[in-house]
């Protein structure tokens, strides 16, 4: 199949696309100047559940695409291309800087060649791009996205996210709030700069909106504090005094800010509340204990002290809320085996003995990329058997299979 002849075409219209359009226009694009017989862009939904098809509009009583056991859902865990025998379909994992949006699947006459695969990955990355963009512009790829209705506190909480994930120097970084439609008070923020990532997780107290209303002030105090310039000692200062002139010490937030230096392997923190931070390396799991500190707003003229840990190339954070720990421990053996089998003992931690979810939670887990990485070879795997069910390598920092609908968790994995 001859890919390459057309992608100039295919780029130039994506380039020139309204952001309400992206997929009509990739699609059209693919169809008119490749071999690509159709295209469907599938986006995952909140919880990470299922994939959404955005041209072809699901109705009451269509099959979910689900995650866990689709080929597209395939390729959207592993991040790699997958080819489905019986439809004649590529499943392209539509990603952006490290940032997870979907799957780009096209139907094509034949199998395709490896280097067509490299081709049609490229479109999806770039496609990625285009909506990350897209979503400051136009709703359309957010309702899309929605299996249910949002709260209004939810809304608040996704709304101030920068994103849900980012590949850097020396890291890689991907978050996720559960439950995902009913969260209230617990968020997190991050920003990269050229030699660091800076991170805040916070969890305001109280429910609904009370708690959403506390949380955006806090995380909005921390961002106006971090983009003057302050460390995160000040950082911390500035949004305590800024949440106790509002509440006058009747509400708080817990909080722990982090900041990662790849280039030397240290971690700065400010741990001032609940989160709780574990390091695995190797086989060694470990709780790295800082000196616990005042939430924020709590008395207004704290004065907070910055601690370090140093970290190795290799090593994995994960940082824990109270809705995960409060419920119930995590054994050495989760946090060692990875984000699926932690994510199935935190589960029962979070949610209450009739299945609901009895408060908002999160886990973010943080790992430093080895200097020396492997180059994987872009190709298409054979699928002429069931889907791998094997939790992946917690170095792969892929979603978990096996995740459950009402899995309660938010993370950072960097």
């Amino acid at each position: 199949m001859a890919i390459s002849n057309g992608l100039s075409a295919v780029y130039e219209a994506l380039h020139s696309a309204a952001p309400y359009a992206l997929a009509e226009v990739v699609r059209d694009a693919l169809v008119a100047h490749t071999p690509v017989q159709s295209a469907e862009l599938l986006l995952a939904d909140y919880a990470l559940v299922a994939l959404r098809p955005v041209l072809d509009t699901p109705v009451l009583g269509d099959d979910e695409i689900r995650i866990d056991s689709s080929d597209a859902g395939r390729a959207f865990a592993s991040q790699q291309a997958q080819w489905e025998e019986s439809h004649s379909t590529l499943h392209l994992p539509v990603t952006a800087c490290g940032e997870r949006f979907g799957v780009l699947s096209v139907r094509l006459p034949i199998a395709p060649e490896l280097d067509d695969v490299g081709e049609l990955l490229e479109v999806a990355e770039a496609l990625g791009h285009g909506l990350r963009g897209a979503d400051r512009l136009t709703d359309r790829y957010q309702r899309a996205r929605r299996m249910a209705r949002m709260t209004l506190a939810a809304e608040m909480q996704w709304g101030l996210l920068p994103g849900y994930g980012h590949t850097g120097k020396g890291y890689r970084l991907a978050g996720q709030l559960e439950p995902a439609y009913a969260v209230y008070g617990d968020n997190f923020d991050w920003s990269c700069d050229p030699d660091s990532l800076g991170l805040s997780i916070t969890n305001g107290m109280g429910e609904g909106m009370r708690a959403a209303l506390l949380t955006t002030l806090a995380v909005t105090a921390l961002r106006n504090a971090r983009r003057s310039g302050a460390g995160l000692e000040e950082q911390a200062g500035l949004a305590d005094e800024a949440i106790y002139a509002q509440y006058g010490g009747r509400e708080y937030v817990s909080t722990l800010l982090l900041r990662f230096e790849a280039a030397t392997g240290q971690l700065f923190a400010v741990d001032a509340g609940s989160p709780r931070l574990i390091r695995l390396r190797g086989l060694d799991v470990e709780t790295i204990k800082f000196d616990q500190q005042l939430p924020l707003g709590m008395f207004g003229n704290t004065t907070y002290v910055e601690q370090s840990v140093s970290l190795q190339p290799g090593d994995r954070m994960v940082v824990i809320s109270d809705g995960v720990y409060g419920g119930a421990l995590l054994g050495r053996g989760a946090v060692r085996r990875g984000a699926p089998r932690v994510r199935r003992q935190i589960h029962p931690a979070a949610t209450g003995r009739r299945g609901r979810q009895d408060n908002d939670s999160w886990h973010a887990d943080v790992q430093g990329r080895r200097r020396r990485l492997r180059r994987r070879r872009r190709g298409v795997p054979r699928l002429d058997r069931r889907p791998d069910r094997r939790s992946p390598s917690p170095r792969e920092g892929r979603c978990c299979l096996r995740c459950p609908r009402t899995l309660p968790r938010t993370g950072i994995a960097v």
